[in-house]
């Protein structure tokens, strides 16, 4: 039996942890969400289809 899926709802299915983001240490210079090169530690989650990169910022309990 043949089952016909909605490409409206697959689209809408997103890998499990897609919407975390979770902290990476980047070797290679990437492109992040608003199209700069970051490196070094970044944010990262995948989004279905590719890797996004946020740029960390890290700051001390101080505020300093």
């Amino acid at each position: 039996m043949f089952t016909a899926i909605n490409p409206l709802e697959s689209q809408r299915l997103k890998r499990a942890g897609a919407e975390f983001w979770h902290l990476w240490t980047v070797r290679f210079p990437r492109r992040s969400i608003t199209g700069r090169l970051v490196h070094g530690r970044v944010w990262r989650r995948h989004d279905g289809r590719r890797w996004q990169y946020k740029k960390f910022i890290e700051y001390d309990q101080d505020g300093e």
